[in-house]
């Protein structure tokens, strides 16, 4: 018996260290930690994939930067995002394995997860004009109600699974959702919330810290589907107030974040440009042979800071052109200087800048 009794104890405990060490596994999977990393599937591990799939992170990072959802389609920043691997430092990849619903057989989807250099990504966004929304951001409170046809019911923090498509996209825009507790007093803010008593719903908030509410009423509707009627408050101030609707509650709900997340962008992204857009003239020397003046239009082309190239005039060992600027000289300069094509010499005073190719 006494030996059984050990044996049982050993197999024990290699049980719990497996279980202890299963757990460790589980808490180091790679996952986006911050604004300046992100997390997109991708088909496998080639490189061709991982620099597709890192010009959609950097995108990721440009609209959680900037709180700006269409940052991707802003002037020059196509251009950057097919060099996003420059900005990178460092990925890993991450294995999720799942139920496929139709034929509950066990799938696989491969994640990577990028991180991206703050100071080169912050430049970049300075460089092109995008508003830079700063750190730390203020964490609303998500006053959720919904009707599925039984009546409406307040979501709080014992129903977060319910609202989890919110909180997930306004990660997603680059700041937090919290919910309230949902004791009592606060499920009987539903008919404030179903009326569209903003100042009602921030009395009731007031507990909660920032003084800042994304109010939603979510319901069905008679031609199917759902519709969200929003507001979003800040310190007793509505901010916006939208509605949308879509099939999918879920959908609905991302809508809401996605509210929130453009009026605290309108409110509180500051642009940072280089310099002031516009049109500049700039002369570059060093250019002897049609060789040269090809590589220098090449490059010129390539750089996301300029928007339109006009040529003005031209010498044995100069061309001097028209530059639209994004982000004036200094965003031209900022570019050059990450490279080793142009360096820029001491000009005279009035005069237009000069640089040398190389």
């Amino acid at each position: 018996m006494g030996k059984a009794i050990r044996v049982l104890m050993v197999a024990t405990l290699l049980l719990a260290s497996f279980a202890a060490a299963a757990q460790r596994v589980e808490g180091d999977r790679a996952q986006a930690d911050g604004a300046y990393s992100a997390e997109v599937p991708v088909a496998g591990q080639g490189e061709a994939e991982r620099n597709g799939a890192m010009a959609r992170a950097l995108a990721q990072v440009l609209g959680k930067l900037s709180g700006d959802r269409a940052a991707a389609g802003r002037p020059g920043v196509g251009q950057e995002l097919r060099r996003a691997k420059d900005y990178v430092t460092g990925y890993d990849y991450r294995q999720d394995e799942g139920v496929s619903q139709s034929t509950g057989a066990p799938t696989f989807q491969t994640t990577l997860i990028v991180n991206f250099d703050q100071a080169k990504v912050e430049g970049l966004a300075s460089t092109l004009g995008l508003p830079i929304w700063p750190q730390p951001r203020p964490k609303p409170v998500l006053w959720m109600a919904i009707d599925d046809g039984s009546g409406p019911r307040l979501v709080g923090l014992a129903q977060a699974n319910a609202a989890r498509a919110a909180l997930n996209r306004a990660i997603e825009r680059g700041y937090k959702l919290g919910l309230p507790t949902g004791n009592a007093a606060e499920q009987a803010s539903v008919g404030a919330i179903w009326r569209g008593d903003a100042a009602a719903v921030a009395r009731v908030s007031s507990r909660y810290s920032p003084p800042m509410q994304l109010i939603g009423k979510i319901y069905r509707v008679k031609t199917g589907g759902w519709k969200g009627d929003w507001s979003f408050v800040d310190g007793g101030k509505v901010l916006g107030s939208w509605s949308n609707s879509d099939p999918d509650a879920r959908k609905v709900m991302s809508g809401g974040a996605d509210g929130a997340a453009d009026a605290l962008m309108k409110r509180y992204a500051k642009r940072s440009v280089a310099g002031p857009p516009g049109t500049y003239r700039v002369v570059f020397s060093g250019v002897r042979s049609a060789d040269d003046y090809i590589r220098l239009a090449g490059y010129l082309q390539g750089l996301a800071v300029i928007r339109k190239i006009t040529p003005i005039r031209a010498t044995p060992d100069t061309l001097e052109y028209d530059l639209e600027l994004l982000s004036g000289l200094p965003g031209l300069k900022r570019m050059t200087d990450a490279g080793d094509t142009l360096v820029q010499l001491d000009g005279l005073e009035g005069q237009p800048p000069v640089f040398q190719l190389h």
